[in-house]
Protein backbone atom coordinates (compact mmCIF):
# COMPACT_ATOMS: atom_id res chain seq x y z
CA UNK A 1 0.00 0.00 0.00
CA UNK A 2 1.24 3.44 -0.86
CA UNK A 3 -0.41 5.69 1.73
CA UNK A 4 0.53 9.39 1.97
CA UNK A 5 2.57 10.54 4.96
CA UNK A 6 2.48 7.00 6.32
CA UNK A 7 5.16 4.63 7.49
CA UNK A 8 4.24 0.94 7.32
CA UNK A 9 6.05 -1.65 9.41
CA UNK A 10 5.43 -5.32 8.73
CA UNK A 11 6.01 -7.69 11.64
CA UNK A 12 6.10 -11.45 11.65
CA UNK A 13 5.03 -13.47 14.67
CA UNK A 14 7.89 -13.82 17.17
CA UNK A 15 7.80 -17.62 17.48
CA UNK A 16 8.50 -20.16 14.73
CA UNK A 17 5.94 -22.88 14.08
CA UNK A 18 7.09 -26.36 15.15
CA UNK A 19 7.63 -29.53 13.12
CA UNK A 20 9.23 -27.72 10.16
CA UNK A 21 5.82 -26.31 9.19
CA UNK A 22 7.40 -23.04 8.11
CA UNK A 23 6.06 -19.72 9.29
CA UNK A 24 5.61 -18.01 12.63
CA UNK A 25 2.87 -17.41 15.17
CA UNK A 26 1.86 -14.70 17.68
CA UNK A 27 0.53 -16.89 20.50
CA UNK A 28 2.22 -17.66 23.80
CA UNK A 29 1.99 -21.38 23.11
CA UNK A 30 0.86 -23.85 20.49
CA UNK A 31 -2.14 -26.02 21.21
CA UNK A 32 -4.22 -28.17 18.93
CA UNK A 33 -7.99 -27.99 18.70
CA UNK A 34 -9.13 -31.56 19.34
CA UNK A 35 -12.50 -31.05 17.63
CA UNK A 36 -11.08 -29.68 14.38
CA UNK A 37 -7.63 -31.25 14.39
CA UNK A 38 -5.86 -27.96 13.59
CA UNK A 39 -3.86 -25.47 15.60
CA UNK A 40 -5.77 -23.30 18.03
CA UNK A 41 -5.32 -19.59 17.29
CA UNK A 42 -6.31 -18.33 20.75
CA UNK A 43 -3.35 -19.35 22.94
CA UNK A 44 -2.64 -16.17 24.88
CA UNK A 45 -0.87 -13.04 23.66
CA UNK A 46 1.19 -11.82 26.63
CA UNK A 47 4.50 -12.20 24.78
CA UNK A 48 3.24 -10.45 21.65
CA UNK A 49 1.63 -7.69 23.77
CA UNK A 50 5.02 -6.92 25.30
CA UNK A 51 6.71 -7.02 21.90
CA UNK A 52 4.16 -4.81 20.12
CA UNK A 53 3.13 -2.47 22.95
CA UNK A 54 6.30 -2.03 24.97
CA UNK A 55 9.15 -2.71 22.53
CA UNK A 56 7.65 -1.31 19.32
CA UNK A 57 4.93 1.22 20.18
CA UNK A 58 6.16 2.64 23.52
CA UNK A 59 9.94 2.53 23.11
CA UNK A 60 10.40 3.03 19.37
CA UNK A 61 7.38 4.72 17.81
CA UNK A 62 6.33 6.98 20.72
CA UNK A 63 9.56 7.67 22.64
CA UNK A 64 12.22 7.56 19.89
CA UNK A 65 10.24 8.62 16.81
CA UNK A 66 7.71 10.93 18.47
CA UNK A 67 4.52 9.39 17.10
CA UNK A 68 1.33 9.89 19.07
CA UNK A 69 -0.63 6.68 19.83
CA UNK A 70 -3.58 8.18 17.91
CA UNK A 71 -1.41 8.09 14.77
CA UNK A 72 -0.57 4.39 15.05
CA UNK A 73 -2.78 1.84 13.28
CA UNK A 74 -2.43 -1.93 13.56
CA UNK A 75 -3.28 -4.30 10.70
CA UNK A 76 -3.41 -8.04 11.29
CA UNK A 77 -4.48 -11.20 9.51
CA UNK A 78 -5.81 -14.15 11.52
CA UNK A 79 -3.75 -14.54 14.66
CA UNK A 80 -2.02 -11.23 13.85
CA UNK A 81 -5.43 -9.53 14.05
CA UNK A 82 -5.99 -11.17 17.43
CA UNK A 83 -2.60 -9.89 18.61
CA UNK A 84 -3.48 -6.36 17.42
CA UNK A 85 -6.79 -6.45 19.33
CA UNK A 86 -5.10 -7.81 22.47
CA UNK A 87 -2.46 -5.06 22.23
CA UNK A 88 -5.09 -2.31 21.93
CA UNK A 89 -6.92 -3.63 24.98
CA UNK A 90 -3.67 -3.70 26.94
CA UNK A 91 -2.72 -0.20 25.76
CA UNK A 92 -5.68 1.70 27.30
CA UNK A 93 -5.05 4.71 25.03
CA UNK A 94 -6.77 5.41 21.77
CA UNK A 95 -4.73 4.07 18.91
CA UNK A 96 -5.46 5.22 15.37
CA UNK A 97 -7.33 2.04 14.59
CA UNK A 98 -7.17 -1.69 13.99
CA UNK A 99 -7.82 -3.63 10.80
CA UNK A 100 -8.36 -7.30 11.59
CA UNK A 101 -8.98 -9.83 8.86
CA UNK A 102 -10.32 -13.05 10.32
CA UNK A 103 -8.92 -12.33 13.78
CA UNK A 104 -11.47 -12.10 16.60
CA UNK A 105 -10.88 -10.77 20.11
CA UNK A 106 -8.84 -13.28 22.14
CA UNK A 107 -10.93 -14.98 24.82
CA UNK A 108 -8.62 -14.00 27.70
CA UNK A 109 -9.18 -10.29 27.02
CA UNK A 110 -12.85 -10.15 27.97
CA UNK A 111 -13.83 -7.16 30.08
CA UNK A 112 -16.23 -6.84 32.99
CA UNK A 113 -19.34 -4.74 32.50
CA UNK A 114 -17.78 -1.98 34.65
CA UNK A 115 -14.78 -1.48 32.36
CA UNK A 116 -14.74 1.55 30.06
CA UNK A 117 -14.85 0.67 26.38
CA UNK A 118 -11.62 1.09 24.44
CA UNK A 119 -11.73 4.13 22.14
CA UNK A 120 -9.63 2.55 19.37
CA UNK A 121 -11.86 2.04 16.28
CA UNK A 122 -11.83 -1.37 14.65
CA UNK A 123 -12.80 -2.73 11.29
CA UNK A 124 -13.05 -6.50 11.29
CA UNK A 125 -13.52 -8.49 8.10
CA UNK A 126 -14.46 -12.11 7.54
CA UNK A 127 -15.95 -14.56 5.12
CA UNK A 128 -19.59 -15.52 4.70
CA UNK A 129 -18.88 -19.04 6.02
CA UNK A 130 -15.97 -20.95 7.56
CA UNK A 131 -15.04 -17.81 9.51
CA UNK A 132 -13.78 -17.08 13.00
CA UNK A 133 -15.85 -13.87 12.98
CA UNK A 134 -19.05 -15.19 14.55
CA UNK A 135 -21.90 -13.27 16.18
CA UNK A 136 -20.40 -14.17 19.56
CA UNK A 137 -17.01 -12.80 18.47
CA UNK A 138 -18.65 -9.57 17.30
CA UNK A 139 -20.56 -9.23 20.58
CA UNK A 140 -17.30 -9.54 22.53
CA UNK A 141 -15.68 -6.85 20.38
CA UNK A 142 -18.64 -4.50 20.79
CA UNK A 143 -18.49 -4.99 24.55
CA UNK A 144 -14.79 -4.06 24.63
CA UNK A 145 -14.57 -1.34 21.94
CA UNK A 146 -16.69 1.76 21.38
CA UNK A 147 -16.51 1.63 17.57
CA UNK A 148 -16.61 -1.69 15.68
CA UNK A 149 -17.33 -1.97 11.97
CA UNK A 150 -17.93 -5.46 10.58
CA UNK A 151 -17.58 -6.34 6.91
CA UNK A 152 -18.88 -9.76 5.87
CA UNK A 153 -17.46 -10.75 2.53
CA UNK A 154 -19.51 -12.86 0.12
CA UNK A 155 -16.64 -15.34 -0.22
CA UNK A 156 -16.16 -18.21 2.24
CA UNK A 157 -13.27 -18.20 4.69
CA UNK A 158 -11.09 -15.52 6.23
CA UNK A 159 -8.56 -14.89 3.49
CA UNK A 160 -6.83 -11.69 2.47
CA UNK A 161 -8.69 -9.32 0.13
CA UNK A 162 -8.33 -10.41 -3.47
CA UNK A 163 -10.00 -7.59 -5.37
CA UNK A 164 -11.02 -3.94 -5.24
CA UNK A 165 -14.44 -4.62 -3.71
CA UNK A 166 -12.93 -6.54 -0.81
CA UNK A 167 -10.18 -3.95 -0.25
CA UNK A 168 -12.40 -0.86 -0.51
CA UNK A 169 -13.80 -0.99 3.07
CA UNK A 170 -10.25 -1.20 4.43
CA UNK A 171 -9.12 1.77 2.34
CA UNK A 172 -12.15 3.82 3.47
CA UNK A 173 -11.38 2.98 7.10
CA UNK A 174 -7.73 3.96 6.67
CA UNK A 175 -8.71 7.19 4.90
CA UNK A 176 -11.01 8.10 7.79
CA UNK A 177 -8.29 7.42 10.38
CA UNK A 178 -5.10 8.75 8.79
CA UNK A 179 -4.43 12.38 9.59
CA UNK A 180 -2.71 13.83 6.55
CA UNK A 181 -1.24 17.33 6.90
CA UNK A 182 -0.42 17.60 3.20
CA UNK A 183 -1.35 21.04 1.89
CA UNK A 184 -2.30 22.38 5.33
CA UNK A 185 -0.49 25.58 6.37
CA UNK A 186 1.85 25.20 9.37
CA UNK A 187 -0.09 27.77 11.40
CA UNK A 188 -3.52 26.18 10.74
CA UNK A 189 -5.62 25.23 13.75
CA UNK A 190 -7.69 22.04 13.94
CA UNK A 191 -11.20 22.91 15.13
CA UNK A 192 -12.71 19.43 14.76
Amino acid sequence: MALPETTCISLQGPSPLPFDLGGFHWGDDITFDQSLGGMDYDTGFDKSNRLIKEDLIDEVLVQKCGYKPRNILLFGFGQGGMAAIATALAFRLELGGIVSIGGPQPSHTTLSTNDVKNQTPIIILGGSSNTLITQSALSSLKQAFRYVEYIKWSKPGDSMPRNRDEMLPIMKFLASRLQSRSGVPDDAVDVG
